[in-house]
C-alpha cells in the first residue's frame, strides 16, 4: 500500500527537517518546501493527502495559500493543518473560517505531538484515504487467520493420512 503523501509548507529550516523527518519516521511520504508560492506548486502537482501549512512565510502569506486551496476545484477537498506561531484568536478563526481541518501553535506541541495529531487526523473515520486504509488493513488482518487456519488443517489433514 503507497505511504500517504504530506506537504509541509514551512520557512522555519530548522523544524521543517525535524517536522519532516518525524513524519517520514512515522510512515508518511513528505514533501516540503519554504515559500506560499512554491508550496501552492507542490500541493498541486502532488496532490497529498494533507498540508501542514505555515503562516507566515515568504513570498505568499499562509493565508493566501490556504485560501487559494480551497477555491480551487483540483485542491479544495485536500485537508490542510495550519502550523504556525500565530496564537491569536482572531488567527485561529480566520484560519478555520478558510478551511483549515485544524490549527497548531507551535510554540505549544512539541514535534512528537504534532506527529501524533497528524496519526490522529489519518485514524479519523471522516477522512477518505484512512478510511481506505482501515478498510485495507482489517480485510489484510481478517485474511490472515484464515489462511493461518487452512495451513493448520492442511497440515493435519497430512498428518492423518
Amino acid at each position: 500500500m503507497a505511504k500517504l503523501k504530506i506537504v509541509l509548507i514551512e520557512d522555519d529550516e530548522i523544524l521543517a527537517k525535524v517536522v519532516r523527518e518525524e513524519l517520514s519516521e512515522a510512515d508518511f511520504d513528505v514533501f516540503q518546501t519554504f515559500d506560499g508560492e512554491e508550496g501552492l506548486k507542490l500541493v498541486r502537482s502532488k496532490k497529498p493527502d494533507l498540508v501542514l501549512l505555515d503562516l507566515i512565510l515568504p513570498k505568499k502569506h499562509g493565508l493566501d495559500v490556504l485560501e487559494e486551496l480551497k477555491k480551487s476545484p483540483i485542491t479544495r477537498s485536500i485537508p490542510v493543518i495550519v502550523l504556525t506561531m500565530l496564537s491569536r484568536d482572531d488567527d485561529i478563526k480566520k484560519g478555520l473560517k478558510l478551511g483549515a481541518n485544524d490549527y497548531i501553535v507551535k510554540s505549544q506541541h512539541a514535534v512528537t505531538e504534532i506527529v501524533e495529531k497528524v496519526e490522529k487526523f489519518f485514524g479519523k473515520e471522516t477522512h477518505p484515504e484512512a478510511k481506505k486504509s482501515v478498510k485495507s488493513k482489517e480485510a489484510e488482518v481478517k485474511k490472515l487467520p484464515e489462511d493461518n487456519n487452512l495451513k493448520a488443517k492442511k497440515i493435519k489433514v497430512k498428518v492423518k493420512e
